[in-house]
């Protein structure tokens, strides 16, 4: 997106996990999916994506593909060689050499990583009243305002950029609605979570102006 960044450090406002919510749950093609970020008790890290049937692992070092297996309680997924189980945002990751117990999912970092791997290039969130931005294949812009409540779609907006004022701006508009997206290369931090971010953002649909912050997902 934007090559440098100011030093200037700009409050953002707080994000919203209503319309977060919304975005990661219903609003991508593959909504069916859903992602986690788990942290295990001995500080083992992984994300995990589910979807028809089958759990994607993104370990440290490989990606293991596991296929559903029967389970009474919770989600189980399992090769010949490891089992990965869930419950709600809980997870136990096992394999014939070690077991990873007490693995909580990291909601927030969930909501930007399902983005990520819906194919979103760049994602951005403010608040008052609460909103999500969402730029994918380098044009199209989804738009939810008003805590996820109202949708807007363009695509093949314009884009230009103004190097010396680390600006970028997208300007588009469909049947009834007007965009214009500008982001800049101030840092910005959530007023509400201390989240910082490498870029603000400001977005005026038709006649109105909503601020925020977000960052680059590729």
């Amino acid at each position: 997106m934007t090559a440098m960044l100011l030093i200037t450090l700009s409050a953002c406002s707080g994000t919203n996990k209503v319309a977060e919510q919304r975005a990661l749950l219903g609003e991508h093609a593959d909504a069916d999916a859903q992602t986690y970020v788990f942290t295990c008790e001995d500080d083992f890290r992984f994300t995990a994506r589910t979807q028809n049937g089958t759990a994607w692992l993104f370990l440290r070092r490989e990606t293991l593909q596991l296929p559903a297996a029967v389970s009474t309680t919770g989600e189980k997924y399992q090769d010949g060689e490891n089992t990965f189980w869930i419950k709600g945002d809980e997870a136990t990751l096992s394999s014939q050499k070690r077991t990873h117990k007490g693995c909580k999912n990291n909601r927030r970092k969930a909501i930007w990583e399902h983005a990520k791997l819906s194919g979103v290039d760049f994602r951005a969130v403010g608040n008052e009243p609460g909103w999500v931005l969402e730029i994918s294949n380098k044009t199209d812009i989804q738009f939810l305002a008003d805590y996820g409540q109202s949708r807007y779609s363009f695509t093949g907006t314009e884009v230009s950029s103004a190097t010396q004022m680390l600006t970028t701006i997208y300007e588009g508009k469909n049947e009834a609605d007007r965009v214009e997206v500008t982001i800049t290369g101030t840092r910005g931090g959530d007023s509400m979570s201390g989240e910082k971010f490498p870029v603000t953002v400001s977005v005026r649909l038709n006649e109105k102006v909503y601020r925020g912050c977000g960052r680059a997902l590729h």
